[in-house]
């Protein structure tokens, strides 16, 4: 049944966006790659939700120049070294709605080590991406009129509203954060990591990936931390000629919800000491 929608879009169509479409399908597929292998290596650009990753990828299609081209916002896995540019959530261990699977990413994983593939793992404080990621995914699970959430300041104007928005909702909150199915009552069957395993996903990423970029260092110096993506793809910039913009979100933004919000605060101390000990791991204070 979703095939014929898809049929429709494709339709609707003019005959050159009919073709550039089927061209972009062709260079996707194994048998493109096998005709024409080129040099590079498959890049994976991947961030749990809640990571920047959205903001880095729009670095790249800003800045990476002809491979451009090959870049699709979607995970796929490829056998053999491509051009191609995949970005996108997925996860390692557990299961989790909105994003590939772990069966998938254990092959990429593969490809890495084989060396046919590059992993760019984003990551940012964890409890910056569970803020981000309960309003955002709450937003849209009650809203149900197709609008798109892509950041906090859709949904809450200030760190003010932000914070009456949690005290008034935290039964909520604390239902996305633990990871329970009554938060996904409008969705049956999916559901979203709970705040330990999405800590836990973090800390594998951070031990298996190519490369790994700490989303608040891009507000300090957003130009030294993309250099480091085009290195590891062999592409050869201008660094002097790029327009890597800081991102527009600012880093540690919990820190005012923690101090405002006593249950959040209560939250935070009551983690367990697992969860705890992995945010520090990666150099995050509590």
């Amino acid at each position: 049944m979703q095939v014929l929608p898809k049929l429709i879009r494709f339709a609707r169509k003019s005959p050159r966006e009919q073709l550039q479409f089927l061209r972009d399908k062709w260079v996707e597929t194994e048998w493109y790659w096998k005709i024409h292998p080129g040099k590079d290596r498959t890049a994976y650009v991947i961030g749990l939700f809640g990571s920047g990753r959205q903001y880095v990828t729009e670095l790249m299609l800003q800045n990476i120049g002809e491979r451009t081209r090959y870049l699709r916002q979607t995970i796929r896995f490829h056998a053999r070294p491509t051009s191609m540019i995949y970005s996108g959530h997925a996860t390692i261990k557990y299961v989790s709605g909105g994003q590939a699977l772990p069966a998938v990413t254990s092959r990429i994983l593969e490809a890495v080590k084989s060396g046919f593939a590059d992993l760019i793992f984003l990551y940012r404080h964890p409890l910056d991406s569970l803020l981000t990621n309960w309003i955002t995914i709450s937003a849209a699970e009650n809203w149900r009129d197709g609008s798109k959430i892509f950041s906090i300041s859709q949904v809450y104007k200030n760190a003010d509203e932000l914070c009456a928005g949690l005290e008034q909702n935290f039964s909520e909150f604390k239902a996305f954060a633990d990871g329970d199915h009554a938060f996904w009552k409008a969705s049956p069957g999916l559901r979203f990591l709970s705040f330990p395993e999405f800590v836990e996903e973090t800390e594998i990423y951070l031990q298996t990936a190519t490369l790994t970029l700490r989303f608040e260092d891009f507000t300090i110096n957003p130009l030294k931390e993309f250099s480091k993506i085009a290195e590891v793809m062999s592409v050869n910039l201008d660094l002097s000629r790029l327009r890597v913009v800081p991102p527009r979100t600012k880093p540690y933004g919990y820190l005012a919800v923690k101090e405002r919000v006593p249950r959040f605060r209560n939250f935070i101390n009551e983690l367990d000491a697992e969860t705890k000990r992995r945010i520090e791991q990666m150099g995050y204070s509590l």
